[in-house]
């Protein structure tokens, strides 16, 4: 088979699992999705897994130096801790947007993750937010706690007023270009750093 031959049979391949995984997550609940989504690399696998941990982060898994200011402190941040820890931050959310359809969740367009932008102060530009994410299984960990996290209830309870988020840290490398830390002073930075409490486990409205 040739090159061309197989690059088409690869695209081919790759637009029917799409198209069934999404036929089917509109069809079946959404526990249809497994932790890896819909990656297919080993890498973007193993990144997906990270997006969709459940696992509630015990106090020993808490890095105490991740504190909103440690976050927007200038400079190449990759490294600056590690994706096996999980974080608390307070700061004001200044926006709450729904996610786009994406790997994590299957392509699903009903089960999406939920950006809270949080910042210093609630007029803060752009270059100072950092993002945490509400995914799926972690609204639904919340209904069965007796809680709402729906994008309505998050952004009606939360925006203007200053919160704690609590958990697993991760580097959204997708979208590292476009952070302030890694790309400074770039036009299309609109956060601080790729850095992200992604999912959040816990939320408190403090005033």
């Amino acid at each position: 088979m040739s090159r061309l031959r197989r690059k088409r049979a690869a695209g081919l391949t790759l637009f029917v699992l799409v198209s069934l995984t999404a036929a089917m997550l509109f069809l079946f609940p959404r526990t249809l999705c497994p932790a890896p989504g819909a990656a297919i690399s080993p890498s973007g696998r193993e990144f997906m897994r990270l997006k969709n941990r459940d696992a509630e982060p015990v106090p020993q898994d808490f890095d105490a130096s991740v504190t909103l200011e440690a976050l927007l402190r200038p400079g190449e941040d990759r490294g600056r801790w590690s994706e096996t820890r999980a974080g608390r931050i307070e700061g004001y959310v200044v926006e709450v947007v729904g996610g786009g359809v994406e790997a994590a969740n299957c392509y699903s367009y009903r089960e999406r993750d939920t950006h809270v932008h949080l910042a210093p102060r609630a007029d803060a530009p752009r270059v100072e937010w950092v993002v945490v994410e509400v995914t799926p299984r972690a609204r639904e960990s919340a209904r069965r706690r007796g809680q709402d996290w729906s994008v309505e209830a998050l952004r009606r309870e939360l925006i203007g007023r200053r919160c704690r988020f609590e958990g697993w840290l991760l580097f959204d490398r997708e979208h590292a270009a476009e952070s302030e830390n890694i790309s400074p002073g770039s036009s299309r930075n609109w956060r601080a750093t790729a850095w992200e409490l992604h999912p959040v486990t816990a939320i408190e409205v403090l005033r």
